[in-house]
């Protein structure tokens, strides 16, 4: 979209509207984690309810917002309100989120009817300190990374707005990569270690 893209201002008053929108999810979600967590908490569980939690709200409101939006004959770019504002905002980084892309409102159900629901199901065993929310973990983290593949497909990203690609389009979506893969990565810990740790008591019996 580089050619003959429109020149845009690099920060506009829904740019900030959008971010100030995110860093309250993020408030939200950190107070949560100190509201529903013992002070006891290791910094992986407490970092892992933050997560979840912003990544549920993230799910339910704003892509939540854009499946309402994105169908039964609906598109955010001839819609209005405050959601549809800021998802035009976003659509300037991205243009299939303006028009109701198939592939995008498909993975969008995925995300808010599946992986919304699961990740508050996981902060439940979290709050409940069940390891089996380490198995749900993996299977939300990766449906996450798949999630990832929406960048592929470069014909529809502008990079030539600083705003819209290093954050919109880079660091919003990679944080929803890296982080999986963390997670991934400590809950395999966990379980490995607990599979060992039966593993060796067996041995010894």
């Amino acid at each position: 979209m580089s050619g003959g893209a429109e020149t845009l201002p690099v920060f506009t008053e829904t740019s900030a509207y959008s971010l100030a929108f995110v860093a309250v999810v993020g408030v939200a979600a950190y107070v949560s984690s100190k509201k529903y967590l013992p002070k006891t908490a290791s910094w992986q569980d407490k970092f892992t309810w933050i997560w979840l939690a912003f990544d549920a709200m993230i799910h339910f409101t704003f892509e939540g917002s854009f499946l309402w939006l994105s169908t039964f004959g609906r598109q955010v770019n001839t819609s209005e309100g405050p959601f549809a504002e800021l998802w035009k905002e976003y659509t300037r980084a991205d243009a299939r989120w303006g028009f109701s892309d198939p592939t995008v409102v498909s993975l969008e159900i995925l995300t808010v009817l599946g992986a919304g629901p699961l990740c508050c199901y996981i902060l439940n065993r979290l709050a409940q300190n069940d390891p089996a929310r380490h198995y749900w973990i993996i299977v939300l983290s990766t449906a996450e990374l798949y999630g990832g593949q929406v960048l592929a497909y470069r014909q529809y990203l502008n990079t030539d707005n600083i705003l819209h690609f290093w954050v919109y389009l880079v660091f919003m979506n990679v944080i929803w990569v890296v982080v999986p893969i963390w997670l991934m990565i400590d809950s395999y810990g966990h379980i490995a270690g607990s599979l060992r740790t039966v593993q060796a008591k067996s041995k010894t019996q």
